[in-house]
Order: structure tokens, then sequence, then C-alpha cells
């Protein structure tokens, strides 16, 4: 099941998990935003800045003008002040005079030179134009400390820039090379005013909530155990197939013991480089350690945690390799896993490494199964808490027609008859947008796809054999719909659920599934006599459920009570069984299909007036519910 919370974000990029309930961080430094673009942004800038500023003290310099330019300003009663110290002179002038010699811009302060050959009157000509003459310098110079400064800035600020490139050099290095160059450890995150996940959000696997009730307790009371030498169980796996809220659970039980929460996905640790996901592992551990008592869940651990061994590995030191051996050393290993509970999930226990699932590492394997008719009546509930409900919604009627549903299924069946009351500029969602979300859903979307009279006839004939097959056969599943609107791929559907969740199957059973399934060929061969290609999906169901009977199952006298091919269809070494056991498998699909398929012709041709009232009744309203088509049939509904 989706959770109703949001996922705490990650702190830094290169830091593969996220956590919740962790003691708060303090926020991370800043880093510089743009990457290569921004350092080359900043290097430009530098330069730039660095340009204006040596102009801007160098615009301070003073023009070195003859003494025969001095001479001349004195005369002409410009000079306002002058200092010497020897021959040298410094002044500065009532009005600004241009550059001279063709020099650029004007000046007022000025330095000359006396020649010691000049045998002028100066001192009469300063008092006669009431020259004042100082006794500190007219023009400050600037010291050697101040020149060496501006001299060497342009260096320093190049060493500067260089030093921030290495670091960050350095800090990606030792992210992407496990260690090298320096880096600060991430530090856990938490949402603030962030309601936690508890089991009060988890509905519909109460078995479940029971094992891991155990993990909880431990966490809360660990004092109590630790009395009676019992140790903190090292891992739990959660296993089961998708959507069943096996991530839900993980973070329901460290809300339930409230602590730290740590998440990561397991490919989230593999890199190209050698060594990375090693180096992240011992990091996350490490984290965790600071805070345990701790929860650390590694979801799809299916994808790092394959049985060692294969063909791809080179001598055992790939990538994924050392990460498992990490994450082993880490979970029972010389470190030890100090107050840290390991949760893992998959939808593939059977091909986990044994060296990780054994007691010690992992101590027990929780199965996370689909749920019942209740449970799905209690997870509906819970993600319709904040939807609108109208008066007379039945829940229970809806998960009564919904076997084999996930919690997923049931969150995004919730959240698709939402949007439909939407659409239709509802205020409240009603039992016909639960009920039009779930064919959405089931049988998928409708296609605007207009058919010709007599296309439309032959799709009802099709389904009208599969409908009345369901109907007429012992123990079937009742039929729910019948449509001829064309659908996702189909140009018609008939939908069949069970009253009850069936956990095992019959060989009558089955044969009777085969049997329906093939009623839309059948159909169409007794009426028209030709075969055409709308049977493609009704067949790959035939040839699946035939081969588990025969193949899986022991359903077949001549195969005998043994597995000819593995569960997944596909077996590593090649052949899964002798090239005899596998023709004997082939010549005795071919032998419960075909008894099937006489069987649909004969129950066809002996009922062909109820399959053409079906068929007339599909042409007048293109959509039967359940009670409509089995009084069009004129078959009464003998299931409860």
């Amino acid at each position: 099941m989706p959770s109703p919370t949001p996922v705490p974000p990650r702190d830094r990029a290169d830091t593969p998990w996220r956590s919740e309930g962790a003691p708060p961080a303090p926020p991370p430094k800043k880093r510089m935003p743009g990457g290569w673009r921004g350092l080359i942004l900043t290097a430009l800038i530098v330069y730039l800045i660095t340009n204006l500023v040596l102009s801007f003290f160098n615009e301070g310099d003073e023009p070195t003008i003859s003494y025969t330019e001095f001479s001349k300003q004195v005369a002409d009663g410009n000079v306002s002040k002058i200092y010497s110290k020897g021959d040298a002179i410094q002044g500065q002038l009532k009005a600004k005079q241009p550059v001279p010699d063709g020099g650029k811009g004007d000046y007022t302060k000025f330095v000359s030179q006396r020649p010691a050959f000049a045998d002028d009157d100066l001192w009469a000509n300063l008092t006669k134009q009431n020259v004042v003459v100082t006794a500190s310098p007219v023009v400050e110079q600037r010291s050697f400390l101040a020149n060496l400064l501006i001299s060497l800035a342009p260096m320093l600020l190049l060493v500067l820039l260089w030093v921030v490139i290495a670091r960050r050099m350095g800090s990606a290095m030792g992210g992407g090379m496990g260690g090298l160059g320096r880096k600060a450890p991430p530090k856990p995150v938490e949402l603030e005013g962030v309601k936690r996940t508890t089991f009060e959000d988890v509905a519909g696997i109460d078995e479940v909530e029971g094992e891991l009730n155990d993990v909880v307790d431990f966490l809360k009371n660990p004092d109590e155990y630790r009395k009676m030498g019992a140790r903190m169980p090292g891992g739990v796996l959660l296993a089961g197939p998708p959507g069943t809220g096996k991530t839900l659970l993980a973070r329901a039980v460290a809300g339930e013991a409230g602590v730290p929460f740590f998440s990561a996905s397991a490919s989230e640790f593999i890199e190209m480089i050698v060594g990375v996901g090693a180096s992240r592992v011992r990091e996350l551990f490490s984290e965790a350690r600071k805070v345990a008592p701790a929860i650390v869940f590694i979801d799809e651990i299916d994808t790092i945690g394959r049985a060692r061994g294969g063909g791809a590995a080179m001598g055992g030191h790939d990538e994924r390799e050392q990460t498992l051996n990490q994450i082993l050393t880490e979970m029972d290993g010389f470190s030890g896993s100090e107050g840290v509970i390991v949760l893992a999930a998959t939808n593939r226990a059977d091909v986990l490494d044994p060296a990780l699932t054994r007691p010690g590492r992992f101590d027990r394997t929780v199965m996370v199964s689909p749920p019942d008719k209740s449970g799905r009546e209690a997870i509906l509930r819970i993600h319709t808490r904040d939807i609108p409900l109208a008066t007379g919604v039945d829940l229970a009627q809806v998960a009564r027609t919904t076997p084999g549903m996930t919690g997923a299924d049931l969150a995004n069946l919730a959240n698709e008859a939402a949007l439909l009351a939407v659409k239709r500029q509802q205020t409240e969602v009603t039992q016909s947008d639960l009920s039009d979300a779930l064919e959405k859903v089931q049988l998928g979307a409708e296609r605007p796809l207009v058919m010709a009279d007599e296309e439309r006839l032959r799709t009802a004939y099709h389904e009208s054999g599969h409908a009345l097959l369901g109907m007429l056969q012992p123990g079937a599943d009742p039929v729910r719909k019948i449509t001829i609107v064309p659908r996702g791929r189909a140009l018609g559907v008939t939908l069949s659920t069970p009253e009850s969740d069936r956990y095992a199957y019959t060989e009558e059973y089955l044969r009777g599934r085969i049997i329906g399934a093939l009623g839309g060929m059948a159909a169409e061969q007794v009426v028209y006599e030709v075969i055409t290609t709308g049977a493609e999906n009704d067949l790959e169901q035939v040839t699946n459920i035939a081969r588990g009977m025969v193949g899986r199952w022991g359903m077949s006298e001549r195969i005998g009570r043994l597995t000819a091919i593995p569960s997944d269809g596909q077996s590593p070494y090649g052949l899964s069984a002798a090239p005899a056991t596998l023709d004997a498998v082939d010549h005795e699909m071919r032998r419960i299909v075909d008894e099937c398929y006489e069987t649909a012709c004969r129950l066809l041709v002996e009922n062909r007036d109820k399959l053409e009232a079906l068929a007339q009744a599909l042409m007048a309203n293109e959509t039967l519910d359940e009670a409509a088509a089995y009084a069009a049939a004129g078959i009464p509904r003998l299931h409860k």
C-alpha cells in the first residue's frame, strides 16, 4: 500500500538513502551552484573585479611633468601648494590641466624634478604667486606592503580559485572512488510537523503485523529481552508481490517503535566504479549506529542480493558482489550491527544468496500476500478517509468484486473513482463512480472506436460464448459484466470474478477456466465456421493454464507427479527436463486443450438459443451487468 505521508528528502544528492525520526541535523553548507559552468563564470567575474580594482588604484598615479611645465604653471599662478625634498617636487594645481606631451586626461596633482643647473629664482616666484610650501608630502605614496598586495592580488585570486576547484573535485572523487578526497559525512534529516506512519495506516495484513510486533516490542523494551538472554533480530525480510505494502510496513514498524528510519533502494548503491556501493553501505550503517536503536530499510534487495557464483561475476570482485559482501559484514560480521535492525523487501526471495537469508542476518522471512476480502475492505476505508463518499456507498461490495487486488491496486481504484467524480462535477464519490473506476482498472479505458454492425455482431457472439460457458460450467466464477464496447486492446470484455478468495484450484475448476477462455473461439466456429484473430489473449491464458496443469501441478497421468517446468517458465541451465519429458508435456497440453475445445463447441451447439439471446441483448445494450446477463441467457443465478 502506498504511504499516506511524504517521504523525507535526501540531505545530499550522493547519499542514496532517506531517513526520518532521527535527530535534526544542522543545515548543510551551501555549495557553489552551477557545477563547471558556475566555476567558469566565477573565474570570469574574479578577473573583471581584479581589473577594476587595479584600475581604481592606478587612477591615483600622478603624472610626472617637466620642470618647464612646472615653471609655466607657477608663472600663471595655477599652483596652490608644493612640497619639495631635495630636487624632487610634488605639487597641486588650482585648476585642472591637460597632461602634457600627449598624455591622456587631466591632472591636478603632479611630481617634477628641478634640474641641478637651474638658476632661476624659484622661491621668489613661489612667494610672488602665494604658493604654499607644505611640510608634508602633497602626494601620499602607497606603502611597500600595499604595492606588494596589489601586485600579488591576481595570483592570490587564481590560487584561491584553484583550491576551490580542487576541493570540489576531491569531494566528487571521495564519493565516486570510495573515499579519495575528504567529505563530510551525511547527516540524517527529519520532516518536522509530519505525522509518522504507524500500524493504524496499515490494513489487510494483520498476520504480518503480528510478526513485526515482536520487532517493535524489542525496540521499545530491549532490557526485558536482554534479561532473558534474547538478542535483537538482525534483520527481517519482507517478501511478496508488488504493491502489497512492504515499504509501508517497514515505515510503520519504525514509526510504531519511535526509532529513526533510514530507507534506500538497493540499486542506488551500485555505480560503475567498483567500491562505491561498499563505501555507501559502510556510511549508511555508520550513520544508523550513531542514532541506534534504528531501522535500516533496503528496498528491492534482490538487485544486489542475488546468489553469488554466476558467470557474470569476474572472480567475485564485481561491484554488486562487493556491495553484497559489505552488507553481509555489516549485518553479522566483526563490526556487528549494534542496535540496528535491517528490514528488506523483495519480490524474488527465491533468488537471494543463502548467506543473506541465514539466521543471524535475516532471522525472519515474512510473506506479505495480497489481502483477503475483509482486508480489502479495511484498505479501501483507509484510502477513502480523505474522499467524500455519498450515502449508500458499499465498500464491502467493492471488496467482494476485487479478489487478488493488492493495496496499491485498491489505492489506485479509490483515486480513479475520485477523478471520475471530479470530471462529472460531483461533490461526492458514488457507487457508480467506484464501479466505473473498477471497470477502467480491470478492463481498460474505453476506446472511441466505430465498428461496423457485422463486426459488432461477431464480437457479441464471441463475448456471449465466454459468458455462456461460464454460466453453464459448475463451480465456475460468476459472470459480473459483459461488454462489446472496445476497451484497451480488446474489442469486447467478459468479466468473471469468484464469490470469495481462492487459494487452491482443482483440476475440474482449471478445465472450466480453459473451456470458458475457449468460448469465444468456439462461438465463432459454431456460428460462422471461421476463426479470427480475436482469440489471441484467450489462447495465451489457455496455454499458461494447461502448461501449469501438466508441467507443475501433476494433473496429467502421463507426466506423473513431478515438476517438469519451473514456476517462472524458464530454467537457468537450458532444458528444465529431458527432451522426451518436454515432448510428453507438449502432447498432454494439446490433449487437454483439444478436449476442452470439443466440450466448449458441444455446449454451445446444445445451448444455441441461449447464445443467440445473449448476443442480441448485447447488440441492443452493448453492456450487461450480472443480473441482466443471466436474465438474457435465461439461466438462473445459482451462485451465492
